[in-house]
């Protein structure tokens, strides 16, 4: 039996890219999951194309609905809860700041207070961002030491959404009162995640995708912006390994997680694209966009050496593998596959490389990858 079997676990966000792999991975474990979420936001979209919701209990709803997300909790009485809710996209956030703000800012205060009104959550991982660092355009990486900030809205309200998890442990679950209330609430800042399934709009591997599976010219705004890129499962492991932690170990693990790669796979944009050429073959065609957009970073990158020594998390793929399980994945649901397999066999090859056994899957026979 592993760690999350028959554990009860809610995760908002779960129609999303990063949503549905960790549901999908959760049920698997054997997890009892709830999801909170609006519908999916794309189409084609991973929820779907994985059926996510047949092996969880899924509630359609906004969690700038305080009263609904606090039915919800209270009825599903989950001991963990992955906050992963979000408006994700930079260039949304230009377009639509309030809305940006009010999700991103006063979803995080209302899944905490459904938390605080709840006598059977023992751990909370809320999820962030790289970007909620106060960004310097240095060449160092970003500790959880350093300040925080946010250029744009969408990185901003990131930075706001770090305070908003402080203020809420430091008011209503402060360590010296663990023995009371029993509840670790931590927040996890992970990389740029790649991975199949994602379609949202202005995101560089869904362009990529889009363009080269059909043969059509790509342009790319800022080819030289490095970023740190990872694969979906490197920071979806480290939410997992995070919780299993704030179970087991409380009010120590309570704090900010840098997950990233390392520093030798936070690559420029042009490097991931003319990989990417070379793995869609001839006909991937692109260019630069030298039109006036709204600003982005330049430069970011993240440090992750407290989780390396106090959760014991390692990034596992090198970022040409992640490049080639994505690119995979695509071709393979392209081709006909059924993509829920597709994912399933990814997942457990991945955990078939932890040396955590509590996140290890392992398939039938019949659905697993030929290796």
């Amino acid at each position: 039996m592993t760690f999350w079997s028959g554990r009860r676990v809610l995760v908002t966000g779960h129609t999303g890219f990063k949503g549905s792999w960790l549901s999908l991975w959760l049920t698997q474990l054997g997890a009892e999951v709830c999801g909170i979420s609006l519908p999916p936001s794309t189409d084609p979209n991973l929820f779907t194309d994985v059926r996510v919701d047949s092996g969880l209990r899924s509630e359609i709803a906004d969690i700038r609905d305080l009263e609904r997300i606090c039915t919800i909790a209270e009825q599903h009485r989950p001991e963990v809860v992955f906050h992963l809710a979000a408006q994700p996209l930079v260039r949304a956030s230009y377009e639509d700041p309030v809305q940006t703000y009010t999700t991103n800012v006063i979803g995080t205060v209302n899944v905490l207070e459904s938390v605080r009104r709840s006598d059977s959550v023992r751990a909370v991982v809320v999820v962030t961002t790289d970007k909620c660092y106060e960004n310097r355009e240095w060449v160092w990486s970003y500790r959880e030491t350093d300040a925080l900030g946010g250029h744009d809205p969408y990185s901003n309200s990131k930075a706001c959404a770090e305070l908003v998890v402080a203020s809420y442990r430091n008011s209503f679950f402060p360590p010296v009162r663990y023995p009371q209330h029993r509840t670790a609430i931590a927040s996890a800042r992970a990389g740029n995640v790649i991975g199949g399934g994602d379609w949202s709009k202005d995101r560089l591997i869904p362009d990529i995708i889009r363009a080269f599976s059909r043969r059509e010219l790509l342009r790319i705004r800022n080819p030289q912006a490095i970023r740190p890129w990872q694969h979906v499962l490197e920071p979806l492991w480290g939410y997992l390994r995070l919780a299993q932690r704030l179970l087991e170990g409380g009010v120590a693990f309570g704090e900010a997680w840098n997950f990233a790669p390392d520093a030798s796979d936070a690559r420029p944009v042009e490097w991931i694209v003319r990989h990417l050429a070379r793995e869609f073959g001839e006909g991937a065609q692109w260019e630069v966009d030298g039109q006036q957009h709204p600003h982005e970073a330049n430069m970011l990158k993240l440090d992750w050496s407290k989780a390396a020594h106090g959760l014991q998390w390692h990034p596992t793929l090198a970022l040409e593998d992640a490049l080639r399980l994505t690119a995979d994945w695509y071709r393979r649901r392209e081709r006909g596959e059924d993509p829920r397999s597709v994912t399933l066999e990814q997942i457990e090859a991945f955990t078939r490389l932890l040396p955590d056994a509590s996140a290890r899957v392992e398939l039938q026979p019949s659905t697993s990858a030929t290796r």
